[in-house]
């Protein structure tokens, strides 16, 4: 009887699930518009524009990574691991501006809801895209 109530507590903890799965970073969208800039601006020959963009995504990523908790066993994610994006066929340089337009406004949009230590990363990304968008005009 002793021993039936001593391993119980094992019997529990082997057949608890795994928790579930922490909900997608919300700066993974603002990672996957920078390297869909950074494609499009190389497609029309805005190598700062693509750096920039590129950048972008480094950094966001970086910090996608570094919140993500690890789970025992798993790799650890790498920042270099970034997809490459196909820039859309008949790319232009209008294009290139309201994709800009609209990565400021997403990056705007979620400075109000990140954590506090992400608003400046999250509002640097937003006015980059201003910048850049003055830039290309």
């Amino acid at each position: 009887m002793l021993l039936v109530a001593a391993t119980a507590p094992l019997a529990v903890a082997c057949t608890t699930p795994p928790p579930p799965p922490p909900p997608p970073d919300p700066l993974a969208e603002l990672v996957k518009a920078a390297l869909s800039d950074a494609a499009l601006a190389t497609a029309v020959g805005a190598p700062e524009t693509a750096a920039a963009r590129t950048e972008h995504a480094t950094r966001l990523q970086a910090e996608v990574d570094r919140a993500t908790p690890r789970v025992a066993g798993s790799a650890a994610p790498s920042t270099s691991a970034q997809p490459s994006v196909t820039p859309p066929a008949g790319a232009t340089r209008e294009a290139l501006a309201a994709a800009l337009q609209a990565a400021q406004k997403q990056a705007g949009d979620l400075v109000a809801t990140v954590e506090s230590h992400r608003v400046g990363l999250v509002g640097s990304v937003a006015a980059g895209c201003a910048s850049l968008l003055e830039a290309l005009s």
